[in-house]
């Protein structure tokens, strides 16, 4: 047996941290959605696991790759896998890239060694290996996430919005972002329902009041380049713009394709692409 999935990158429409766990991992509440991204992987059967990737990093650091071996650990399967990842979305970005990688690996070894786990003990996996993996094992391509990330609350999306993502060349680290997060004597919150709301009208000027990331504060004190990229968007015609995750990627949302495609001439040399949401 051989097939491929596409795994896609994710935006935070907005991103609050309501507090800091016993473990150390902050609770959040975060909108994601599903971009027109993606990475693609191929699995086909052999005698162990092999990974081929052409992302610069070592096999034992990937996220596809710790996926993988966390599965057949616990399934006590004795067969392996050849995986052939092909990268797309940038590394360390904001865009969920490692942890979409990570969960479509282990959705596609379920399939190639007939486990027929489930969702939940897919997603209960996923959650070791990192935040975000559950939603994009667990979540329709829009969805709230809630605690560490092991909540997902599937939302209904309609139509696409046309996005500018820019990265400059840098990466944030996550566990350094969330470090030097200070939580803000007056907390912000987002009524869900007024959000998916807005998206479905396309309310740009509502979305502009709810969209935030409570990460981009310390983010943007360190690495001004990515506040510069936020204000190069709105000066260059975005609704609105964001940092996604931990950064430090942006995205701006646009009216159109074209529009986007005409600010993306404009960003200089940075990392752009223009991609659609997923729905």
């Amino acid at each position: 047996m051989k097939f491929s999935l596409d795994a896609p990158a994710k935006i935070n429409w907005f991103l609050h941290i309501t507090g800091k766990r016993s473990d150390g991992y902050h609770d959040i509440v975060s909108a994601m959605q599903c971009v027109s991204l993606e990475d693609h992987i191929s699995f086909e059967d052999a005698p162990e696991i092999e990974l081929v990737s052409d992302l610069d990093l070592p096999v034992a650091e990937n996220l596809a790759y710790k996926a993988a071996a966390l599965l057949k650990r616990r399934v006590s399967y004795r067969g392996g896998a050849r995986i052939v990842l092909r990268k797309n979305i940038p590394h360390a970005a904001g865009l969920g890239g490692g942890s979409s990688d990570a969960a479509h690996t282990l959705v596609g070894l379920d399939r190639l060694w007939g486990l027929n786990l489930g969702e939940d003990v897919l997603m209960g996996l996923g959650a070791e290996i990192g935040s975000d993996v559950p939603f994009f094992i667990g979540g329709s391509p829009l969805s709230v996430v809630e605690g560490r990330g092991e909540r997902v609350r599937r939302l209904r999306a309609h139509d696409p919005f046309w996005l500018l993502l820019v990265k400059p060349g840098l990466a944030v680290p996550t566990a350094w972002a969330y470090g030097v997060y200070k939580p803000e004597l007056t907390k912000k919150s987002v009524d869900i329902k007024l959000f998916c709301q807005a998206l479905d009208r396309k309310d740009f000027a509502s979305l502009r009041h709810i969209i935030g990331n409570d990460l981009e504060k310390g983010v943007f004190e360190k690495y001004r380049v990515v506040a510069e990229i936020k204000r190069a968007l709105i000066e260059n015609g975005a609704a609105f713009a964001s940092m996604s995750g931990s950064g430090s990627t942006v995205f701006g949302v646009f009216p159109s394709g074209k529009e986007a495609t005409a600010a993306s001439e404009h960003m200089g040399k940075y990392w752009c692409r223009v991609v659609r949401t997923l729905v």
